[in-house]
């Protein structure tokens, strides 16, 4: 239904044209958007809204924003990192009124969604991930995320109690900044629980490679891993081969508990319901919304899955302690000394780095414990 509906907006747009509790870095200033009576919302999702993972869970965002009175809600899916996303936001604008886009994938950012942000100005555009640089980007472009190495890092506690032969695996798509800082987090938490605990880390290449992800994880099950965990667009592929070779996994992007009752220990899930919601207040309020928004545990913007029925009253004492720390905004994920898996010093003693750090933002390095390289 979706797809077709994809082709019929571009075969028309051819013939045409030949979040007030948001965590926010930036202001927001009172606007006067164009709106209809009902106010129009575009998602949009590079992948399927069911695939267990960050589509569907930006599917369960829309969800909630479907469920406000006073909007409607279109979306589309499986639609590429290409001009095809150009066309299904200008259809969304032309054919629906759509004032209020969200193009959730991170290459529909530069150049697609800047593109024709800069041709709609009374428009806003908000995008997942982008950083949003002042000056450089139009004024009615925003950019979200989370820091969800958070309850990664709570994650790899719960990780590190569960193993026996303290050998993780953690299976990821490309080693940028916003992967490593995951991979970091993760074996970090594991490494609190007991310092011998090693990571091994795969890179598949690219967010959706089922038959990579499945190679991988068979690989590092066979190297004696006995806990999985990943960073890739669907973790479906990575968690039932988990639960079929009898080993733990915990989740990522959305919950996953369904598809491995035995082995499901917890998993690091996005907030996009509060996110969204919160954004189209704001909108529906006249308020402009901040150009930057940032924010963990604390600001909501990410969760944790509830504890699998294998993860010991020790465990849940110890990461819910760490995540009582992380609502008070008093636990420091990244503090010296730290070194990478080279043996440099990345934190010096004594120096730490906070969520908020811009350094966090550019990270090039694997912390000590993490087996594997980034090329």
């Amino acid at each position: 239904m979706v797809d077709r509906l994809r082709l019929s907006r571009r075969s028309v747009l051819g013939t045409m044209t030949a979040a007030g509790g948001l965590g926010v870095l930036g202001s927001a200033l009172p606007f006067a958007p164009a709106l209809a009576k009902d106010l129009t919302i575009g998602f949009i999702y590079v992948g399927p809204r069911d695939d267990f993972g960050y589509n569907q869970a930006h599917a369960e965002g829309a969800a909630a924003v479907r469920a406000m009175a006073g909007v409607k809600v279109l979306e589309e899916e499986k639609v590429p990192e290409t001009v095809d996303v150009e066309k299904t936001m200008e259809s969304m604008i032309s054919l629906d009124g759509a004032s209020l886009l969200f193009p959730t994938s991170f290459g529909y950012f530069d150049p697609h969604m800047l593109k024709v942000a800069k041709k709609h100005k009374d428009l806003v555009f908000l995008h997942c991930g982008g950083l949003w640089t002042k000056g450089k980007h139009p004024d009615n472009v925003g950019s979200y995320f989370g820091y969800i190495d958070e309850a990664q890092y709570l994650s790899g506690i719960v990780a590190g109690y569960a193993s026996k032969s303290k050998k993780l695996g953690f299976i990821a798509a490309k080693p940028i900044p916003q992967v490593l800082r995951n991979i970091n987090s993760f074996t970090l938490g594991a490494r609190s629980v007991d310092p011998t605990i090693t990571t091994s880390v795969i890179f598949t290449g690219d967010w959706s490679m089922p038959v990579k992800e499945a190679e991988a994880a068979n690989s590092l099950i066979g190297q004696g891993v006995d806990v999985l965990t990943c960073h890739v667009d669907s973790p479906k592929v990575v968690v039932e081969t988990a639960e079929k070779r009898g080993v733990f996994v915990t989740g990522y992007h959305a919950s996953q508990a369904k598809l491995a009752p035995n082995g499901y220990l917890t998993g690091a899930e996005w907030n996009w319901p509060k996110v969204y919601t919160d954004y189209v207040k704001m909108v529906q309020g006249g308020v402009k919304p901040p150009n930057l928004v940032r924010g963990g545990l604390k600001e909501g913007i990410v969760k944790t899955s509830p504890y699998g029925v294998a993860v010991s009253e020790k465990a849940r004492a110890h990461a819910d302690g760490v995540k009582g720390q992380f609502m008070a905004g008093s636990f420091v994920i990244y503090k010296g000394p730290l070194k990478d898996n080279k043996g440099n010093v990345v934190v010096a003693a004594g120096k730490e780095h906070g969520q908020t750090d811009i350094a966090l933002e550019s990270m090039n390095w694997l912390v000590e414990g993490v087996v594997g390289s980034l090329g």
